[in-house]
């Protein structure tokens, strides 16, 4: 996080020359810190040094900060660069305003400084992401314009190795994260009793015909995909994750679909339905019933139930798993710990099935 912060160029501007010193002290440590007292003067810098992030306060003198975000938004040098809005106002109008422009955050003033610099840090730390995000994107591109010039040439060729590729992706995935050796197969164990016992007793029966089950098992060695994004630093910490590194850590869901939505567009017939499913368990796994979960905060049937499965599987599966934060619960206490998760958590008629085919789960 502070290596995000250490490499930035930021630029403050708000008329009170209090707010700029206040703020430039308060992200001490960052590679360079401008302040302007105008947008007019902004805008003269701006053609001389692109920064990081921008803090632009809504009361300006002149061009005011609702302008100068269209401003900022309409020029395509400057469109993707993320703006916290500075504002004293006591009403929500503009701020609300200002989110719907662009604006990716706003802190009221006066500011406290440790508030500012933990947002500033949050928000370098998701622009750092989405310019990783859109390097692999292209890089992921590439590889798909090589590879369909690959199937016009040699169909059977390519046949196995989008079959090495898929095997090389889980294996990936998995050596990135060593505290969940075996995560992948064992979830798909999971995922497989748990489909088992919905078939017999007819739960969401109707939605269960229109799958290929075997698709969906193969599908969901996916379902992490996206962790290959997250830093090592975030993902093998040995303890609690900051607020801020958790915010990063959430991206792996998004992360994960747009991977497979570069991929999935290549992809045919049964290759794109293994590829829908894959993206839906990577991108919903950890929306929970309550609308508590991430990325989108989905609530109850609004969760595709591929992702109402996986969460009970991807949950089950680290609670009896040893991780740098904690021993493995036992079976028992799993078992415990999900079914009390029923309409919080997870979906109550899986849940329900979980505690009846639950001893399919534990493999001693």
């Amino acid at each position: 996080m502070g290596g995000d912060l250490a490499d930035s160029r930021i630029l403050i501007v708000d008329d009170a020359v209090t707010n700029l010193r206040l703020a430039k002290s308060a992200l001490v440590g960052a590679a360079d810190v401008f302040t302007v007292t105008s947008a007019e003067r902004m805008f003269e810098l701006l053609d001389k040094a692109m920064p990081h992030l921008i803090l632009l306060d809504i009361n300006l003198p002149g061009m005011d900060g609702i302008q100068a975000l269209k401003a900022l938004k309409s020029k395509p040098n400057t469109a993707d660069v993320p703006v916290i809005f500075l504002t004293g106002r006591t009403d929500t109008g503009s701020e609300v305003e200002g989110l719907r422009l662009g604006a990716v955050d706003y802190i009221a003033k006066p500011f406290e400084p440790e508030l500012l610099r933990a947002r500033v840090e949050i928000h370098l730390t998701l622009r750092s992401q989405r310019l990783r995000l859109e390097s692999q994107s292209r890089e992921l591109e590439r590889f798909n314009m090589n590879l369909q010039e690959l199937v016009a040439e040699e169909a059977e060729k390519i046949t196995r190795l989008q079959g090495a590729i898929f095997s090389t992706v889980v294996d990936l995935v998995e050596s990135r994260d060593d505290t969940t050796g075996g995560h992948v197969s064992r979830t798909m164990k999971w995922l497989k009793h748990l489909l088992e016992g919905m078939e017999k007793l007819g739960i969401y029966r109707d939605e269960l015909r229109s799958w290929d089950s075997d698709i969906v098992l193969q599908s969901s060695m996916l379902h992490d995909v996206g962790k290959i994004s997250i830093s090592d630093s975030i993902l093998k910490k040995p303890g609690s994750l900051t607020p801020a590194e958790f915010e990063a850590m959430k991206l792996h869901t998004t992360f994960g679909a747009a991977v497979l939505d570069k991929i999935s567009a290549t992809l045919p017939g049964k290759d794109a339905q293994f590829m829908g499913h894959a993206r839906i368990l990577a991108l919903s796994h950890h929306e929970k019933w309550d609308g508590s979960g991430y990325p989108f905060g989905l609530a109850g049937e609004a969760i595709p139930l591929q992702g109402r499965l996986m969460a009970v599987c991807d949950v089950y599966d680290a609670l009896i798993s040893k991780r740098p934060y904690k021993e493995p619960f036992t079976h028992e206490k799993a078992v415990e710990i999900i079914l009390q998760g029923a309409g919080t958590h997870f979906d109550p008629a899986l849940a329900e099935v979980f505690g009846m085919v639950c001893k399919g789960f534990w493999a001693p």
